[in-house]
This record gives structure tokens, C-alpha cells and sequence, in this order.
């Protein structure tokens, strides 16, 4: 089956990305006006809504959503807590709950209920819920809400354990696939743990919608026979994932995950019209190791598509997303037509824009990459777009598709962890997406984010516009991997440059020099930091960039005698490591240097260091640190941290840079994210005009210049929480950024905040 295939850089660029594609692209493309943009409006944290007997680290999850038919209501599901959610959307940019309902509590259909779906018919909403009590006895019912009141009206028997549900135009027929999903601890005879078959095999339930009084409303099963299904991997257990019906309500499409098929029914007769294999796939030019390494030279050989969710782009050709289970999983999306032929197949696509925008999870390069899940389609302001959702890398990549077969990228929209619901609202010009991931215990929240397109909600938009940050392509026509910036230099050579630094969350240490001059910025040049001709293992927290060439780097040890300056020339080879004074590392337990900038004049070259927290019997003081290159003494100095009063927190610096010959700046920040996030700020202090005596500390008086608290909340997005980058640049202005941990235990938006002129910042404390 040929398809069409085309790289990144091959697509459409759009205002908030074109930078980062390289000339070719740029020029080859228009770009869109602002009428075709997603703007971010807000993000809303789902935990906020939960009843008010839950404690709010209890998991409170947004997954399948709906939304009302006026447009102002959004339900989702929370299978975790066997609850669903309102939202009021009156306003999209101030999400405000409405409260939840649970299963059990509160319309009594079951102790162990969870919801797998939810629809919204007139003034009724429609619960898919899985009431299972095994694998091997499966069951569950349609709940019928009544929007309003919230009253349960009537429960609906499916015969087995529901999935998606999806509604044709008219809203005159409902389809559910009853998945009876496998047991994966369960060895079928002959074969592995979690092996198909394992019977009672599921099928298609159509729910008649004759009118509007759900008494009327009726079932009709379609059976998903071995014989309807022969050719497919395990016809007698087909486990039906998702539904969508076409544009004509006439045709149900149906994934059956695990059997890598598609199942096309005739919604009038009830019967099984066609069925196709989603077929297999390599893929060139990805990361394939968990390694540190993010190295895109990886391929995967012909590998099952396993489609998770499914859209149809027209009345003739359908979309799967390859999520993949466990044979599976391709990483991208494909568009099918109906007679089953591939027409299109993202290849590499997707894992290649993870790796621009700094999104890569090099935790899941070893398994399904950025595993492509969600995939929604919709008409907003005349264009036929598809929402194509990353469980992984925490982003939705919107797709022009009015020409199905053609499908051109136009934007990418960061999420919170696990996007799952992809939601469009045609009549508002509106994009929901839920994610899924919620752990309290990293300050991973479950949330709703609402996107709006077109220039009436330009007015309302997110500041420092995803993505702020996007890398070229390398010499080898890579883009050049990055993530986890935890700091940042000026150039001082080059006004329109700044230097950053990936820090341990790759094995490799790299420096990244990052062109400030266009929006976004762009990494244009990777440096691989060496000792001995062979890569450095370095967490570098702190990086300065040197007038007589070379770099500083401050790096943190997971121990205190661990932590060391570090200075390299400027091919990256490392050339001096000075450790710290044994009385300070002494001190240090794993929160060591965060921060390093340096001076050369007339009184020659220092290196002032900022030490994260403080040492052991002075933790209410961090420590900074100056280090004379001439004569190798250090002269230390103590900062006043501000206190905390919230449960497993603290206060720290994690960047330091020079203002002029007396005066530095400061990042001071928490560790909370999101709503919680309270101390996000840039402080200063005076040198003193005589060191401390040898052996003792100075004492510094600090200053706020500037929350950026208000700064993080602008993007509307999810408040991150380490800041941990700040300098001055060679145009005279003020740049902060935030390190995106990897994506580890993170959203992994990284943030670009341009402050504005230095003399303007820092005027009233010069």
C-alpha cells in the first residue's frame, strides 16, 4: 500500500513555529493569519472541582469529555474516582466548576461503576459506565443524566464492558463499543500472559435515538463474529477500542486495538460492512533507546499500527491514531480510505516535532514514543483541521485536512500530562483537551486546557506563546535535540545569541546556543561538552559564556563534594575543574550549584557561584560564592531565604547573573507548580564593597525587582515550576527560562520569558 510521506520540515509554517523549520520551510509556506491560529486561554485543574468531603490530593482525573449543545458546559469522565465532571465554559478563559457526580453515590448504578464515555444528547447526558465485577463476567450500562438537575432519568443494559461512544450528526443513533477487554496477568492456552483469545469476545452496541424521551430510546447489538472478522488476528476476540461515525450518520467505524483491524457497520442494518487490517509500518529516523541520548539515526521495523482512537476526515476516508498495545504502536497517524488503503502515514513525523519543540520523553524512546492516542476532527471557521493527541510527549498537533488525503501541519499545542479527550466546539471556535495524569505527589494535576482560534480570542491569549523555545535542523538534518534548560548566558560576542545547557537529565552534556532575535527562539548550534575526547557526564546547573572564548559551567553533584566549576573552551573539551571549598561541599546534601556567572576586567576574571539552599546548620541562607581565576580563593557570601508554610516545600536560588561591577540578580523560587506556585522571583543584591575576613561569611541585603509569578500564570498554561534561568543579554535584554526536568514529573513546556530592557528592569537597583 503506497502512501505519501513528508518530513517537519516539508510542512506548512505557522507564526509560532516557522522559526525553528529553517529557511526552506519558512519561505516555502505562507503563514497562517491569525484567524487560523489556536490561542491558549486557559488551563483548568480538574482536582479544583472534586466534592468537597475529597482531600485534594486524592486522583481527580479529566478523560473522554462532551460538552453541551449550546457550548457552555463541558462533562468529562473520571474513572479513577468513578465520578463525572461540569464544567462552566460560559467564559473560556475562566473555567468554573460546576461540581461532580458520582457513579455510586450519588445515581447509584453500581459500587465499582466507572465511566468510560460520555455524550450529551439535547438536555440529556449519556454515561457510558463500566459496572464490571471480573474479566471473564463483563457488564455495564448507559446512564442517562438529565443535564440540568443532574437526576439520573434511566440506565440502559449494554451486555458487556463499554468504551467509546460516539453519536451520528442528527444525534438520532448512539454506537458503543463493548470491549470486554483482556485480562493482561491471564495466559491463554498456548499462549503469553495477556494473549488474545480471551472470551466472552465484545461487539458494536447501536442505541436507537428516536425521539426525545429516553424511554423510547432501544438497543440493537452488533455481533462481531470470527467469520465478519476472519483475516484479522484474533477474530473470536475482535475488542473493540473506538467508535466514530462518518459525516453521513450511515457508518460506524470501529478500532479493534489489539487485532490491528478496522471494522466499518452499516448503521441502518446493523451489520458489519467491511473490515481491513490497519497493517504494519517502519519507521526511520526516531530515537529508539532509553539511553540519556537523544539520538534520532533509531528505526523501527514493520510494526502493527494497533490504532487506539479513530475520526473520519470525510465521508471517504478515515484516520486512526497508532497508539499501539503490546505488539504495536507506530507512533504517528495514518489516513485510511474506506476500502482500507493507506493514503497517508505521519512516519517519523511527530516523534521529529517532540524533538523541535522539547517535548521528546527519552523515558519512552525505548517503547512507543510520543504514543500517539487522541484524534479528533472537526470543521472551525470553514477548515477541516484533525487533532492529533501525544499521551507522552504532552502536545496536540493540529492538522489542516481539507484536502483528506494531503493532511498539512499547521500548529502544535502543549497540554498537561496524558492528553486523552480531544474535544472540538465548532460553534465557539473552541478546543478542549483533558488530560488524564494526576499525581499529587510530583504536582502532576489532572487538568482541562481550552484553546480558542481565530483573532476573537487573540485578545485573551497565553503570553510567550507555545512554543517559545524550537531547534533547527542539525548538519546531519536532525532537529537538534534539547530539553531540561536550567540555565542561561549572553553571548559576548554575539548580541543576538544566548548559551543554555541540557542538564542531567541527559547522560551527554550539551551547551545550546539559542538565537533570541526571532520568535520563537531558535537553537542553532549544539555543543557536546568532552573530557579526554570522549562526552561528559555533567548536571550543569550554571553556564557562562567567556569573553576570551570558552564557557564556565557550574555543575550540580549529586553529593557536595560531587558539585565543581567547570571551565571548557569553546569546542566544549573541558580544560580546569575547581572544586569547592571543602568547608562548603561539607555543608551540601543534593541541592548544590544552581547558578554561575562571571566577570573580566581590570581586576580580572571572577566566577560567582549561587548555591541552591543552604548548608547544613544555616539552612535559612543560601550561599553565593566568588571565585578569583587568578589567584584560586573564594570568598563567600550569604543570601536570606524567604520561608514557606506549605507541606513539603522550600525556597532556594537556582540562577544567578551580573547586573554591573556591583550588583547581582537572583532567581529565588519554590518548588510547586501550577495553582500552588507562590515564589517565582527575581531579586537583587549589592556586593559589598570589602570582602568578608578569611574563614567567615558576608552578609547580603536583597531587593525584589520582579514577581514572575504573574509572568508563568500569563501563558495560561500550567504554572511551571523550575525557573531556573536568567541573564542579561548582549541587546540589553532580560531573558528567563524555565527547565522542563525532561519531562519527567513534568508537563514539559519549556517557557522563554523576555522581561523586557535591563535598564528598565533593574533600573531602581543599579
Amino acid at each position: 500500500m503506497p502512501y505519501a510521506r513528508r518530513t517537519l520540515a516539508a510542512l506548512t509554517c505557522t507564526a509560532v513555529l516557522c522559526a525553528g523549520l529553517g529557511a526552506t520551510a519558512a519561505t516555502a509556506h505562507p503563514q497562517p493569519s491569525p484567524q487560523a491560529v489556536f490561542h491558549r486561554l486557559a488551563t483548568y485543574p480538574v482536582y479544583l472541582n472534586r466534592p468537597a468531603d475529597v482531600p485534594a490530593a486524592d486522583p481527580t482525573v479529566a478523560e473522554i469529555s462532551a460538552v453541551s449543545e449550546d457550548g457552555r458546559t463541558f462533562i468529562h469522565t473520571d474513572a479513577l474516582a468513578g465520578r463525572i465532571g461540569f464544567v462552566d465554559l460560559t467564559d473560556p478563559a475562566k473555567p468554573r466548576g460546576l461540581g461532580a457526580l458520582d457513579l455510586a453515590a450519588d445515581l447509584g448504578v453500581g459500587d465499582h461503576a466507572e465511566p468510560t464515555s460520555v455524550a450529551v444528547v439535547g438536555g440529556y447526558v449519556l454515561v457510558v459506565v463500566d459496572t464490571s465485577e471480573s474479566f471473564t463476567n463483563p457488564s455495564g450500562l448507559l446512564a442517562v443524566v438529565d443535564l440540568a438537575t443532574h437526576a439520573l432519568v434511566r440506565t440502559i443494559d449494554l451486555g458487556g464492558q463499554p468504551d467509546s461512544i460516539a453519536l451520528t450528526p442528527d444525534k438520532t443513533h448512539a454506537a458503543i463499543a463493548i470491549e470486554n477487554q483482556r485480562d493482561e496477568d491471564v495466559k491463554p492456552t498456548g499462549g503469553a500472559k495477556g494473549d488474545l483469545p480471551q472470551l466472552p469476545g465484545g461487539f458494536l452496541q447501536l442505541v436507537d435515538l428516536p425521539g426525545t424521551d429516553p424511554a423510547t430510546w432501544t438497543t440493537r447489538a452488533v455481533p462481531f463474529t470470527a467469520e465478519a472478522l476472519a483475516g484479522l488476528d484474533t477474530p473470536q476476540d475482535p475488542e473493540p477500542e473506538y467508535v466514530a461515525i462518518d459525516p453521513t450518520g450511515t457508518t460506524v467505524a470501529v478500532t479493534l486495538q489489539e487485532n490491528n483491524g478496522v471494522a466499518l457497520v452499516d448503521i441502518a442494518s446493523g451489520t458489519v460492512s467491511r473490515v481491513f487490517s490497519a497493517g504494519s509500518v517502519a519507521v526511520t529516523g526516531i530515537d529508539t533507546a532509553q539511553d540519556g541520548v537523544i539520538n534520532q539515526t533509531g528505526s523501527i521495523p514493520a510494526t502493527p499500527r494497533e490504532p487506539d482512537a479513530v475520526a473520519w476526515l470525510d465521508a471517504t476516508h478515515l484516520a486512526t491514531a497508532n497508539e499501539g498495545d503490546w505488539k504495536g504502536g507506530t507512533r504517528g497517524w495514518t489516513v485510511f480510505d474506506t476500502s482500507g488503503a493507506v493514503v497517508w502515514d505521519a512516519g517519523a513525523e511527530l516523534e521529529r516535532l517532540a524533538v523541535r519543540t522539547g517535548l521528546h520523553s527519552e523515558s519512552r524512546a525505548g517503547k512507543k514514543g510520543v504514543e500517539i492516542e487522541g484524534l479528533a476532527v472537526a470543521t472551525l471557521g470553514g477548515k477541516r483541521y484533525a487533532f492529533v493527541g501525544s499521551e507522552r510527549s504532552n502536545f496536540v498537533a493540529v492538522y489542516d485536512v481539507d484536502d483528506a488525503a494531503h493532511p498539512r501541519f499547521v500548529q502544535v499545542l502543549a497540554t498537561t500530562n496524558g492528553p486523552e479527550g480531544i474535544l472540538p466546539v465548532p460553534s465557539r471556535d473552541l478546543l478542549l483537551v483533558s488530560s488524564e495524569t494526576d499525581d499529587a505527589s510530583v504536582l502532576v494535576r489532572s487538568s482541562v486546557t481550552v484553546f480558542g482560534r481565530g483573532k476573537a480570542y487573540a485578545r485573551t491569549a497565553g503570553t510567550a506563546k507555545f512554543p517559545s523555545v524550537v531547534s533547527a535542523d542539525d548538519a546531519a538534518g536532525n532537529p537538534i535535540g534539547w530539553g531540561a534548560l536550567g540555565a542561561l548566558s549572553a553571548d559576548p560576542t554575539d548580541k543576538k545569541h544566548l548559551w543554555t545547557a541540557s542538564d542531567a537529565a541527559y547522560s551527554t552534556a550539551h551547551l545550546l546556543r539559542l538565537d533570541v532575535s526571532r520568535t520563537p527562539a531558535v537553537i542553532d548550534r549544539d555543543v557536546v561538552v568532552t573530557q579526554g575526547g570522549t562526552t561528559a557526564s555533567l548536571d550543569i546547573e550554571g553556564v557562562s559564556a567567556r569573553r576570551r572564548g570558552g564557557f564556565w559551567l557550574g555543575s550540580e553533584g549529586a553529593t557536595g563534594a560531587a558539585n565543581a566549576l567547570v571551565r571548557t573552551d569553546a569546542s566544549g573539551a573541558i580544560q580546569q575543574t575547581v572544586p569547592l571549598p571543602a568547608d562548603v561541599s561539607a555543608g551540601l546534601s543534593k541541592w548544590g550549584i544552581e547558578g554561575v556567572a562571571a566577570t573580566e576586567d581590570s581586576r580580572g576574571e571572577h566566577v560567582w557561584v549561587a548555591l541552591q539552599r543552604g548548608l547544613t546548620g544555616d539552612e535559612t541562607r543560601a550561599r553565593i560564592g566568588r571565585y578569583d581565576v587568578r589567584t584560586g580563593t573564594w570568598a563567600w557570601f550569604a543570601y536570606p531565604l524567604g520561608t514557606t508554610t506549605t507541606a513539603g516545600d522550600w525556597i532556594g536560588l537556582s540562577e544567578i547573573t551580573v547586573v554591573d561591577r556591583d550588583t547581582l540578580a537572583v532567581i529565588e523560587r519554590d518548588k510547586l507548580n501550577g495553582p500552588d506556585a507562590k515564589v517565582k522571583a527575581v531579586y537583587t543584591v549589592r556586593i559589598p564593597a570589602r570582602d568578608p575576613a578569611p574563614g567567615t561569611v558576608g552578609t547580603l541585603t536583597k531587593t525584589l525587582v520582579r514577581d514572575l509569578v504573574p509572568d508563568l500564570r500569563a501563558t495560561n498554561g500550567w504554572t511551571q515550576e523550575k525557573l531556573e534561568g536568567l541573564t542579561i543579554g548582549g541587546d540589553g535584554q532580560v531573558y528567563a527560562i524555565t527547565d522542563n526536568d525532561g519531562l519527567k514529573d513534568a508537563t514539559g513546556e519549556t517557557v522563554l520569558l523576555r522581561l523586557g530592557p535591563a535598564a528598565k528592569v533593574f533600573r531602581a537597583h543599579r
